[in-house]
């Protein structure tokens, strides 16, 4: 009895399957129909492979050696070196945010001063200058809230405004340290010191710091904090404290 030739067609496993569940796999998800149409026809065109060359086979040892890297970037190499996962490596290419020990780090050494017995916040000067940068909660400097205005001597907010305004400058903050190191990988305790870093000097786009940490000397990276410790041409035992805790930080 004849056979319908398209129905056999269809009953075929496709060619190309190895292929598609290689690329599945790697993505971690499944495909959108525009993204199968479009692969399969690729395929079809520039493949010269049929289902008994081996392609089944190739694209399975290319599957494993895509999860022993993955297994691979989840073991730590060095005590010194933070262990990054590939996620984390590529992480940067979407924008970044300070982390929960960034931003205790932050609120630790800032504090939330000077709140008055009203329960408002007042400003105060730098402590090592006895004027400008004035400073309001938790560690602002430069416009005040209406941005018509620096922050000065009588400028006072409320507890909701400090905070509101420590987020919204942790944002932009996030942003200059993402710009600077660009590409290398940073883990997210990495991250998270070296905000609080320039949230504090405003430097991580000029510091022997960054320049380090972008080469992938990590240990390097780490030493170039306590340099950082004067204001005020004097030496600070608060900077001195910072400094340490940004250090270890980044080295968790």
């Amino acid at each position: 009895m004849s056979q319908n030739p398209s129905t056999n067609a269809a009953l075929r496993p496709s060619p190309h399957k190895p292929i598609f569940d290689l690329v599945r796999r790697l993505l971690g998800r499944g495909f959108k129909q525009s993204e199968v149409d479009a692969l399969d026809g690729l395929l079809d065109e520039n493949s010269d492979f049929s289902p008994d060359t081996g392609l089944e086979t190739r694209a399975d040892g290319l599957a494993a050696e895509a999860d022993e890297v993955a297994l691979q970037d989840r073991v730590t190499s060095s005590p010194s070196v933070p262990a990054i996962r590939r996620k984390e490596r590529f992480s940067l290419r979407r924008k970044r945010k300070i982390g929960a020990a960034g931003t205790a780090l932050i609120k630790r050494f800032e504090g939330c001063a000077k709140l008055r017995r009203d329960g408002l916040v007042e400003a105060y000067p730098d402590p090592g200058t006895g004027g400008e940068p004035w400073t309001i909660g938790w560690g602002a400097t430069g416009p005040d809230i209406d941005r018509n205005r620096r922050i000065g001597l009588d400028t006072v907010w409320t507890q909701k405004q400090c905070d509101t305004r420590l987020d919204t400058d942790l944002v932009r903050y996030a942003r200059d340290v993402e710009n600077a190191i660009g590409d290398a990988a940073t883990s997210q305790a990495q991250f998270d010191a070296m905000v609080s870093f320039h949230y504090n000097t405003g430097a991580i786009a000029r510091a022997t710091l960054t320049k380090k940490h972008v080469a992938g000397d990590y240990a390097g990276a780490a030493a170039q904090f306590a340099r950082w410790n004067r204001a005020g041409g004097r030496v600070l035992k608060g900077l001195v404290r910072r400094r340490a805790a940004e250090a270890k930080l980044y080295s968790s």
